[in-house]
């Protein structure tokens, strides 16, 4: 605790020589004694083996152009904080094609901006009726496709927006990502690459070089599908009995995650690395067991069979896809990470103590700190991360049910806040949650 009433969390830390040294990860600092009020000691939940992760790779590219639009008209068709349907349908009754195309993406832009992706999607739709050629309506229906996960729509869009504004950064963007999505990495790299020209910007640079990675190390992989996967592999690395075991343990897990959560993802790929081409293509964390950033990404050095931990893998990472299905990719790591651990099997059973004791003490992270990605954290920092993550996804699952737990993410899916969706759910934003997961601790592990 410092005299400003600030914390810091760290793994060790001890006064030496008029100063505080502590330890968070592998990095060592010093502050002086003097600005310090106290050293406090709390449980530490130990690193468990090496967690699974999704990271924001997935994101669509963050493109937003506006069709040109009055004042006057946007006043008409958003009314009291939401979309007025009578002003639109009577606008589109007027016959001015220009005029009811920038109507509808009015409507478009307002319902985007909320994350309501399938409504933006109806209006630019309908936009396009009006203007079918329109470069930026093209591009709008392109991204917001994209966000919905529709792949080969969103690529077939984006492909007629560069047609309708070749010299758009914009849509070459899209076009690059569309590509990629659709597991087409060549054509991905020299449509990025045009936008590059056209308007150089580091999402697009970053993009390119993760793109790059990932063709070289995959330029002789080999290819096998099953009824909802494309399995990308190292001939020598990948037996045949492994390929097929990994290829039914995902069609069995598919059906189970579909009952549970109520969506039937698509165009799920899936690509086994050693572990120095894992590490080399993800560029993610040394702790990381296996990651999903839109593809399922596996090491599996040494490994010719399925073991039962492989399976839970397995199961975790897919479950990031039907969890970025139905959010369109806005769930909170600490929601998405906790249901994939549930769904893997994982319980607070052997670190319930510890974690009982963490809450009861006040020391925990709190939960809206962990909304982003887990992957810049130390080994000992994601231990805790993903701990609380389980703690939360099964106190919600213990007492509503695993249907709250889907309904909740589809709160997030159609647009809500986190605080607003739990309160729609289970009736307690993140302060009353945080109360109530202590009792649930207290009540099931002791303080």
């Amino acid at each position: 605790m410092l005299k400003n009433g600030d914390r810091i969390q760290a793994d060790f830390a001890q006064e030496r020589n008029g100063r505080v040294e502590y330890t968070i990860g592998d990095n060592t600092m010093t502050i002086p004694k003097s600005i310090v009020v106290r050293i406090e000691k709390g449980p530490v939940i130990p690193p468990s083996p090496a967690p699974v992760t999704s990271t924001a790779g997935n994101e669509a590219p963050p493109v937003h152009p506006e069709m040109a639009t009055s004042g006057d008209l946007v006043a008409r068709v958003i009314r009291n904080g939401a979309v007025d349907a009578a002003a639109l349908r009577m606008i589109e009754s007027e016959n001015n094609a220009v005029q009811s195309a920038a109507a509808n993406s009015i409507a478009a832009n307002f319902e985007e901006k909320r994350r309501n992706y399938s409504a933006a999607a109806r209006y630019l739709q309908a936009a396009l009726v009006f203007l079918p050629d329109h470069g930026v309506l093209l591009e709008n229906y392109a991204a917001v496709l994209l966000k919905l996960g529709k792949l080969e729509e969103a690529l077939f869009r984006a492909q007629l927006a560069v047609k309708a504004s070749p010299q758009s950064a914009d849509a070459y963007l899209l076009l690059g990502y569309a590509y990629y999505k659709n597991d087409h990495d060549r054509e991905a790299i020299a449509a990025l690459k045009r936008s590059m020209q056209l308007r150089p910007d580091e999402w697009t640079r970053q993009l390119i070089d993760k793109v790059e990675r990932e063709s070289r190390t995959e330029a002789d992989f080999r290819q096998q599908e099953s009824s909802h996967f494309t399995l990308r592999y190292e001939g020598a690395q990948a037996a045949d009995t492994l390929r097929t075991q990994v290829l039914d343990a995902l069609e069995s897990d598919y059906r189970d995650l579909s009952n549970h959560l109520g969506v039937t993802p698509k165009n799920i790929y899936v690509s086994l690395y050693t572990d120095e081409a894992f590490f080399d293509v993800t560029h993610a964390a040394g702790w990381t067991a296996a990651l999903n950033d839109g593809k399922i990404r596996i090491p599996i050095s040494g490994v010719t069979e399925v073991t039962q931990e492989m399976s839970q893998v397995l199961r975790h990472e897919l479950t990031h896809s039907f969890v970025a299905q139905i959010t369109h990719n806005h769930a909170p790591s600490w929601l998405n990470e906790g249901i994939a651990q549930l769904e893997q099997g994982m319980t607070t059973g052997e670190i319930g103590p510890r974690l009982a004791a963490l809450y009861v003490s006040g020391r925990q992270i709190p939960l809206n700190q962990l909304e982003g990605e887990f992957q810049s954290y130390s080994s000992m920092e994601a231990s805790v991360a993903y701990a609380e993550s389980l703690a939360a996804a099964e106190y919600i699952h213990a007492t509503y049910g695993m249907s709250d737990l889907a309904r909740l993410l589809q709160r997030l899916g159609e647009g809500q806040s986190v605080e607003s969706a739990l309160r729609s759910t289970i009736h307690a934003g993140y302060a009353e949650l945080e109360v109530e997961m202590t009792n649930y601790l207290k009540k099931n592990y002791g303080s």
